[in-house]
């Protein structure tokens, strides 16, 4: 089998995104597993009001990410590579085998009340659309200073980037980035700067939290959004968890990186479908999906006629 399943980040969530997942008692049982592990009831979490929180994103979209995985492992597809960008990285790892639900559960609350408590107001992230990475990283160096800072945060695509920092800097960059020609400038859905060194304290609090926590040899190929590498050890898996919220995300490169390796075919969790517009460039010999939107029985025959030419 070559099939690889992707994970989404915070400013793909959907209001409504838990209570629109599909009726099927699996779900159900994911969703009392989560009320469980926190001792609250999460159907609260996908309110218009509520995901203003990031605390309740990142946790609608662990949920949503594992309810649906289950779903479709059940209808006996498994993927070969999985991957999350930021906050994906949870589920991904929990259908990798190397956390259980609740942990990630517990973490991911963790997780969101660090980031937010960090930065609780004039911060996020920016996507600039129609630059290459040079030219994003030159009109970061020309903003970027102790007090407007602003970082190169994700390289999504050959022109497809975002920034993190200050509402300032975020809004400086942005008119150079227009006046050089770019696509779009698009403030995003997150109103943290992740993925930049903004983001250290919370990371080491988040590591300290792991140390605690069983995390097993992933028994899928888990590629790092980070390294766009594949993770073998349960250490270093440990470290990707905690940290990837200050480090760089490369998804650019962690699409690359699983087409290589042979993944021909690309199935998106929900929510939404950004992760599968980035990834058909890269998949134009294979195949690149979204769960949401799509039949579930179209994605397991997908997965079967993938499995069949590449078994």
């Amino acid at each position: 089998m070559s099939s690889f399943w992707v994970f989404p980040g915070q400013g793909a969530q959907q209001s409504g995104m838990l209570h629109t997942l599909p009726n099927d008692p699996l779900i159900g049982e994911c969703l009392r597993e989560a009320n469980d592990a926190l001792n609250e009831n999460v159907l609260d979490l996908d309110t218009p009001a509520a995901l203003q929180s990031t605390r309740a994103v990142q946790l609608c979209l662990l949920i949503a990410g594992v309810a649906c995985s289950r779903l479709l492992m059940a209808q006996g597809n498994t993927p070969d590579y999985v991957a999350g960008l930021s906050i994906g990285a949870y589920p991904a790892a929990v259908m990798a085998g190397a956390l259980s639900f609740a942990d990630a559960v517990r973490l991911v609350a963790l997780r969101g009340e660090l980031m937010q408590n960090a930065y609780p107001k004039g911060y996020g992230m920016t996507a600039l659309i129609g630059l290459d990475q040079s030219t994003v990283e030159g009109l970061v160096e020309k903003i970027h200073n102790k007090d407007t800072p602003v970082y190169l945060a994700n390289i999504n695509a050959d022109t497809q980037f975002v920034i993190a920092g200050s509402d300032q800097a975020m809004t400086d960059v942005a008119a150079l980035a227009k006046a050089q020609g770019a696509a779009a400038a698009k403030r995003l859905a997150v109103s943290v700067p992740s993925h930049c060194e903004l983001l250290n304290e919370p990371a080491q609090t988040l590591a300290q939290a792991l140390a605690d926590v069983s995390v097993q040899i992933p028994t899928l190929k888990y590629l790092s959004g980070s390294t766009a590498r594949p993770i073998f050890n349960a250490d270093k898996l440990r470290d990707d968890l905690a940290f990837n919220m200050c480090r760089v995300i490369d998804w650019r490169s962690t699409v690359q990186t699983a087409y290589e390796r042979g993944a021909r075919l690309q199935i998106e969790l929900p929510p939404g479908t950004v992760l599968t517009g980035l990834a058909r460039k890269v998949f134009e010999q294979g195949s690149a999906v979204a769960f949401q939107g799509a039949r579930l029985d179209t994605l397991s025959a997908l997965s079967r006629e993938e499995e069949r030419r590449h078994p």
